[in-house]
């Protein structure tokens, strides 16, 4: 028993799953993936940063901008093509481009050109080995840096367990299964953190900012709202060198040192693109139904909705706390790290106050087809630390408490996991797990792993599912090591999952929705994935 328990077969099943799953449909044409690959594959055939010629060869995708290039006495201007100020007449030009920001595609280019060289890519080996590279090896070699800071405030066995439920207990798993930036923003946003923690702590040199700034610029490349983050670190440094003012400032001129490269990298894209270093692709949607989200205010945030505040952390569709509910903890846990460090208090509380601000602000109706309020990914990696210190704090204080924290974080394991194998969730299902997962499951539409390349499902879709339940016992076993109460482990399972059973309707929107997915599971029950395939 004790060596199953040990940390390396946690991290080695956690790694396991990360690296066989493939949670991908062709079928769906993932907008938010699809527009980035057509830029990588752009890049290397065309040399061009527009993806015109990836349409005409591969079919229209979504999450596009597109330029209409008006001339006007002799003057070539840019102008939407879709939407009340697009041009009726004049146009001599239109470019599409990805509404996202630029990193990924870039990241995404050296990879398809290797694979270009080993002969015909397909759509499903390009997004296989993207992911592989960009987003889970990345999410992956994070979790060595989370636990060694979790391990500065707690007992190797509380970071070690507490890491592993991050890595599946959130979504965490869902975006680093997808070629998306948003677990790759929460993987460059810690790594700054990190890189300025070390710098305070004395263990590195003060120009370790230079490489928090390198690492930040990447981030806001990767994905605009990571500024929110950004921000939240700068707020850590100044608490700490609060009246230190000479020093403050030359971590300051570090961090732009640092940041300048990428940052000027990505004014020259936007020039190069869509006319103007300060303009986004969102000026430029190619879907006059999103238009308006993005419209007033900073990139479509605006004044605070408590409705969309409420859903973002309690929709029992999609909200940070209804799929990963130990994260609700860290609220409590705040007091524990206050006590310990208030510069982290600082920041925790600055980071907490603007992504609220964020969600709350923007519209909750665009985040269609998430697992959970995806532009909160770059905030989780954060919240372990207050949960796993207020989890001690109970073991002596409150251990039925402790234990309840425990059950509900064995439970997120188990949902967030479930949920990540189907990873595409419709706006019309009133619950992820219940409504769409297990049903999807239960009908006999296995998990997809790359081994279906050569094992058909049920086989190769049986042993994710092996491993997401080892994955969850393993949780269990090691809290209740920990001293967690084994029935309140129960009590946080059947709270939890029950409850999101409880808020399942079963109605025509979750029926729909599953025969949907089912309709286009890449892998269905004896077939296999062919990515040499068209």
């Amino acid at each position: 028993m004790k060596r199953w328990l040990s940390p390396k077969v946690g991290y080695a099943l956690v790694a396991a799953l990360y690296v066989l799953s493939f949670p991908y449909h062709p079928g769906l044409r993932s907008p938010n993936e699809l527009c980035r690959l057509w830029q990588s594959r752009a890049l290397v055939d065309f040399h061009t940063l527009n993806i015109n010629g990836e349409l005409q060869q591969h079919g229209m995708v979504g999450d596009l901008s597109c330029t209409a290039t008006v001339r006007e006495g002799g003057v070539d201007k840019l102008s939407p093509c879709v939407g009340p100020d697009a041009p009726r007449d004049g146009v001599v030009a239109r470019y599409y481009y990805p509404s996202k920001a630029p990193l990924l595609s870039f990241l995404g280019a050296p990879v398809y050109w290797v694979l270009r060289l080993l002969g015909p890519v397909s759509e499903l080996s390009q997004v296989l080995w993207s992911r592989l590279f960009i987003t889970i090896i990345p999410a992956l070699l994070m979790l060595v840096l989370l636990r060694r800071f979790l391990a500065a405030f707690v007992a190797s066995e509380t970071a070690d367990v507490f890491t592993v439920v991050y890595a599946l207990g959130t979504m965490a798993f869902s975006y680093a299964e997808s070629f998306m930036s948003h677990q790759l923003t929460a993987v460059l946003l810690f790594t700054t953190f990190y890189c300025a923690w070390k710098v305070e702590r004395g263990d590195w040199r003060l120009r370790g900012y230079a490489l928090a700034g390198l690492v930040a610029g990447a981030a806001v490349v990767s994905e605009y709202t990571s500024a929110l983050g950004v921000v939240s670190i700068a707020a850590y440094t100044v608490a700490v060198r609060w009246k230190q003012w000479p020093e403050l400032l030359r971590a300051v001129g570090l961090v732009v040192a640092g940041a300048a490269p990428l940052l000027a990298a990505l004014l020259w894209y936007h020039q190069a693109t869509f006319g103007s270093p300060w303009v986004s692709g969102y000026k430029f949607l190619n879907d006059a139904g999103y238009m308006h989200w993005h419209q007033g205010g900073f990139l479509g945030i605006k004044v605070p909705d408590p409705k969309a505040l409420g859903l973002s952390y309690f929709s029992p569709l999609r909200g940070l706390f209804a799929l990963s509910p130990f994260l609700a903890a860290s609220f409590f846990g705040l007091k524990d790290v206050r006590a310990k460090e208030k510069p982290l208090f600082v920041f925790f509380v600055v980071l907490l106050v603007l992504h609220s601000y964020f969600t709350s602000s923007f519209s909750y109706d665009s985040w269609g087809w998430t697992v959970g309020p995806r532009h909160l990914t770059g905030m989780v990696p954060f919240l372990l630390l207050p949960v796993a210190m207020l989890f001690e704090r109970l073991q002596r204080s409150a251990p039925l408490q402790a234990g309840l924290v425990a059950g509900l974080s064995a439970s997120a394991v188990l949902a967030t996991g479930v949920v990540g194998f189907v990873n595409y969730i419709p706006d019309t299902i009133s619950t992820s797990v219940w409504g769409l997962a297990v049903p999807v499951l239960t009908d006999g539409f296995w998990p997809v792993s790359w081994l279906a390349a050569y094992v058909p499902n049920p086989a190769s879709g049986a042993l994710l599912v092996a491993l997401l339940l080892a994955v969850t016992t393993w949780v269990l076993l090691a809290f209740r090591r920990a001293g967690a109460v084994p029935w309140m482990l129960a009590v946080g399972l059947v709270l939890h999952l029950g409850g999101l059973r409880l808020a399942t309707r079963f109605d025509d929107g979750d029926k729909g929705a599953t025969q949907f997915l089912e309709s286009v599971w890449v892998a269905p029950r004896g077939a296999t994935l062919n990515f040499r395939g068209p």
